[in-house]
């Protein structure tokens, strides 16, 4: 046998310091999904997360999805146990733009505020509502469920307390899609945010345009949007998308940004959609955040980090929508989405970042 000369990808010092932690909010009735962490002033770990019930099956994430809220019993206790306290967002019904589910939130510390973006979705342009979704068989959700992903937009709201009360900036969305024909002119979505050096608040979004949804189920993207205050007024950066493999193979994707600045320059983890495979993910850094490095691994598949019998569950085996908890302006855990679990649907997980690992 000809040996496999196809070199290794390059792992990154983020990625070697990693150590697992375990699972965290698994849930008898809710599917678990997006965990942002944050430290609260008394060290206790508080976790934003996705949530939807189990009767809409894993598609829920966009049809009726809400953004729950979890507290560590302990300060420091990162793998757990959590407080499950009230929804800290849930859909804004009627007509609204982000009227039935509440998804990917992202928590920030930003002056003396909280800062919670997401991606809001309604059902209302799919013709059906989210009960009569769940009735139906993938090829006949199919329709719907597109029209649905096609109102995904990036929203925003800010609290003065973690425990809330949370309120919406303005009534639509922060960040539109494009023109048609634009790079984002079918949707905006996974919100990240990082303040500037220059002071500028800096959001960036996935996105992707129509005709590669018709293609190929869409070619995301990351671009961002800039204001001078955290509630906006968001303007688009001319030059996006700043993260774009497409040129490479127009298969080739990334999603689930999680960004920060180290002091020196810019750091991104996020979900590999093809540049080495679907399992890992990515680390690149940049000076200003517009150019990017060449992709190092950021972490592996999950079973280099957990041992569980394979389920045959759909998205089985990979980490989704990894989510950095900062401690002194350093990468201190990564929280991840994992299919699986005691209840065989999805949870949290965590790993350890060793403190060598960040790159301040």
């Amino acid at each position: 046998m000809i040996p496999d000369s196809t070199p290794a990808p390059p792992l990154s010092d983020f990625c070697q310091r990693l150590e697992p932690v375990g699972r965290i909010l698994e849930d008898p009735d809710y599917n678990v999904w997006g965990c942002s962490p944050v430290y609260a002033p008394d060290g206790r770990v508080h976790v934003f997360y996705a949530r939807w019930k189990n009767i809409y099956h894993h598609e829920g994430w966009v049809t009726a999805c809400e953004v729950g809220h979890a507290v560590s019993r302990e300060p420091g206790g990162v793998g757990g146990p959590y407080d499950i306290l009230e929804p800290a967002l849930v859909g804004s019904g009627g007509d609204g733009w982000d009227a039935h589910s509440i998804h990917n939130p992202t928590v920030y510390k930003v002056g003396d505020q909280y800062a919670l973006f997401y991606m809001g979705a309604n059902t209302n342009s799919a013709g059906v509502t989210r009960d009569e979704l769940v009735q139906m068989t993938r090829e006949e959700v199919r329709e719907p469920f597109i029209k649905t992903l096609a109102t995904k937009r990036v929203g925003l709201a800010i609290a003065d307390d973690l425990n809330g009360p949370w309120r919406r900036i303005t009534n639509g969305p922060m960040v539109h899609t494009g023109p048609e024909g634009a790079w984002d002119d079918f949707c905006t979505s996974n919100p990240a945010y990082v303040r500037t050096p220059e002071g500028k608040h800096r959001l960036y979004f996935k996105a992707w345009n129509s005709q590669d949804m018709i293609e190929r189920h869409g070619n995301r993207q990351y671009g961002f949007a800039e204001a001078d205050r955290i509630e906006g007024p968001y303007t688009k950066y001319p030059g996006n998308p700043v993260i774009d493999f497409s040129h490479i193979d127009p298969d080739m994707q990334i999603e689930d940004a999680s960004i920060w600045h180290d002091g020196t320059q810019y750091c991104a983890v996020l979900r590999d959609m093809g540049f080495y495979n679907h399992e890992y993910g990515l680390f690149l850094t940049s000076p200003d955040g517009i150019t990017w490095s060449q992709p190092e691994v950021a972490y592996k598949d999950a079973p280099t980090y957990f041992t569980e019998p394979p389920l045959g569950l759909d998205r089985e085996g990979r980490f989704e929508r990894p989510q950095i908890l900062m401690k002194d302006g350093r990468p201190d855990h990564l929280f991840c989405a994992f299919r699986g679990g005691a209840y065989k649907t999805s949870s949290g997980v965590v790993l350890r970042i060793r403190p060598d690992a960040a790159r301040s």
